[in-house]
C-alpha cells in the first residue's frame, strides 16, 4: 500500500519534479498549491490536488490531514514582491493561524529562516511534519566539478575563488544567494528582486561578455524550505546577458531539470561548475 505524502507547492517546475520523485518512491502525492502559483502540469502528477490560499495555513493542514499525509515537502517560489504587496490582505484574508504567526513570531523578523521556522512549527501543531525538500530530487542537485563539456577560463576561475567567500557571507546574512563578477569586480549582488532580475541588472552594468555568476545557499540553510534553483530559463537569460560561467554550490543548488540544464549550458557556451 502506498504511503501518502504531502506537497505544499509554489511557483515553477520544481514542485512537478518533486511530485514525480515522490511517485517513483512509491508515495501517493497529496498536493496543496498556492492559488495562482502552480505549474499547469502539477495537478496531473498528484493523487489529490487543491489550490489553497497562501495566507490560510489552516486550509493546508486540514486538507493534508484529511488525505492522510503526516509528512510534507514545501517547494516552489513565492515571489517576495507578492509578500510585500499592500493589497494582498484584501485579496486573500489571513486565517487565525496566519494572524497568530504574524503577531507572535513575524512582526519583527520576516527573514526567510524566521518564516520557515514559524510555518514548520504551525504545521507540526496541526499534525504535519515538514521534511527535507530535496529528499525526492537528489539526482537534480549540482555536483562538484565541471558538469558540462565547457570549462571555466583562468579569469573565471579567479573570479570564483575571489567571490565564493564573499557570497558565503552575503548568503549567511540572508541578503541573497547570487553574485555576479568580472575580473575581480563585484558587478551585482542578489537582494529582494530575485535571481532573474539580478541577471538583467548585471548584464546592464557589465557590457563585456564572459562574466561569472555564483549561486549557493548559506551553511545553515534549512533544507525543509526551497533550496536555490536554476533552470533552462536561467541559462537563456545568462546567455542573453553575456555570462560565460555559472558556478553553483555542490549539493546546495538544484538544476531543474539537471540533464536539460546541462545541455542548455553547453549549447549556450556557458561553463557550468559545482563548487564543493
Amino acid at each position: 500500500m502506498s504511503t501518502p505524502i504531502g506537497l505544499i507547492a509554489g511557483e515553477g517546475r520544481l514542485p512537478v519534479l518533486v511530485a514525480e520523485g515522490m511517485r517513483r518512491a512509491g508515495h501517493d502525492v497529496m498536493c496543496v498549491a498556492f492559488r495562482g502559483h502552480a505549474d499547469a502540469a502539477l495537478s496531473t502528477k498528484c493523487n489529490h490536488f487543491a489550490e489553497v490560499s497562501l495566507y490560510r495555513p489552516s486550509g493546508w493542514i486540514r486538507r493534508l490531514r484529511r488525505w492522510g499525509a503526516q509528512d510534507a515537502v514545501m517547494v516552489g517560489r513565492v515571489a517576495k514582491t507578492r509578500m510585500h504587496d499592500p493589497w494582498r490582505v484584501v485579496r486573500d484574508i489571513p486565517d487565525w493561524r496566519a494572524l497568530r504567526l504574524w503577531y507572535r513570531r513575524l512582526r519583527h523578523d520576516r527573514s526567510d529562516a524566521a518564516v520557515l521556522a514559524a510555518v514548520a512549527d504551525e504545521l507540526a501543531r496541526g499534525g504535519v511534519r515538514l521534511i527535507d525538500s530535496t529528499t525526492h530530487v537528489q539526482e537534480h542537485l549540482a555536483s562538484a566539478g565541471a558538469m558540462g563539456s565547457i570549462k571555466p577560463s583562468a579569469l573565471q576561475e579567479q573570479d570564483i575563488a575571489f567571490g565564493w567567500p564573499l557570497l558565503g557571507q552575503v548568503a549567511s546574512m540572508g541578503i541573497g544567494q547570487c553574485m555576479a563578477l568580472r575580473e575581480g569586480d563585484v558587478i551585482a549582488v542578489e537582494a529582494v528582486e530575485g535571481t532573474d532580475r539580478m541577471i538583467e541588472r548585471a548584464s546592464t552594468l557589465c557590457r563585456a561578455p564572459g562574466w561569472t555568476l555564483l549561486k549557493t545557499s548559506a551553511d545553515d540553510h534549512d533544507r525543509r524550505s526551497d533550496v536555490p534553483t536554476i533552470g533552462t530559463e536561467t541559462i537563456e537569460r545568462l546567455q542573453a546577458g553575456g555570462c560565460g560561467c555559472l558556478a553553483l554550490g555542490a549539493g546546495r543548488v538544484l538544476l531543474v531539470d539537471r540533464p536539460a540544464v546541462i545541455a542548455a549550458a553547453d549549447a549556450a557556451g556557458i561553463a557550468l561548475v559545482g563548487i564543493a
